[in-house]
């Protein structure tokens, strides 16, 4: 059997890919009894590769259930906690560009009235 490429997954539906994954469950139960039975060790090497399918197939399957919600919430106000980007925690709580700026407006009054001067001579 030859390993489970990630590119052929992807263009599988949900659908397809649940059964793929639960057909993979199955065979890795086998291959457990056969295990404990004392199978060939050609089984016995093929539950590595059976384990590491079923990985393949759940990253892609939740990868593909990721987009669809990044989809369903683009353009919305807010968004669930696993689709923001992650950045550090210091990042996400720091001030925005435009609030880091902002002037109140007694500040704005004062530099408005009392401009930077301009001298004639520079050093």
């Amino acid at each position: 059997m030859a390993p489970v490429k990630a590119f052929e997954l992807r263009t599988k539906t949900s659908k397809e890919l649940l059964k793929e994954l639960d057909e993979m469950k199955a065979e890795l139960a086998t291959l457990r009894v056969a295990k404990v039975s004392g199978g060939a060790a050609s089984k016995l090497a093929k539950i590595k590769v059976v384990r590491k399918a079923i990985a393949r197939i759940l990253t892609v399957f939740n990868q593909k259930q990721k987009a669809e919600a990044r989809k369903q919430y683009k353009g919305k106000k807010y968004q669930p906690l696993d689709l923001r980007p992650k950045k550090t925690r210091a990042i996400r709580r720091a001030l925005k560009t435009e609030q880091k700026y902002m002037k109140t407006p007694k500040q704005k009054t004062k530099s408005s009235n009392f401009p930077m001067r301009r001298f004639a001579v520079t050093m």
